[in-house]
């Protein structure tokens, strides 16, 4: 089966920043992402947990896209608009995708 080269985007960021984040990356005509509850972690601040939260305000979530390599870069541009002053993370994985049409 053929695969074409794509990148993977993961951004976890603050769970009240998600509309925000999911707007910018909308403007950047970035159509195709997925959205997941972050549960726990570790970093620099230590360790944290939703555990016995009341709300998603305080939690994270980690918006996931997969693009065509040179659609990388406004997609980056955009989610660091709203990154760069808020808790986050963004990594950049290549990936290899069956249907390359959906990208």
């Amino acid at each position: 089966m053929q695969t074409h080269k794509a990148k993977r985007v993961d951004i976890i960021i603050e769970a009240v920043m998600e509309k925000r984040l999911t707007a910018a990356l909308h403007s950047a005509e970035v159509t195709g992402y997925t959205v997941l509850p972050v549960l726990a972690g570790s970093g620099r601040s230590g360790q944290w947990t939703r555990e016995g939260e009341i709300g998603r305000a305080g939690g994270m979530v980690n918006v996931s896209c997969i693009v065509r390599p040179e659609r990388v870069d406004p997609l980056l541009d955009a989610a660091f608009a709203v990154v760069e002053r808020h808790i986050g993370v963004v990594s950049v994985v290549d990936c290899e995708v069956l249907r390359a049409e959906r990208f």
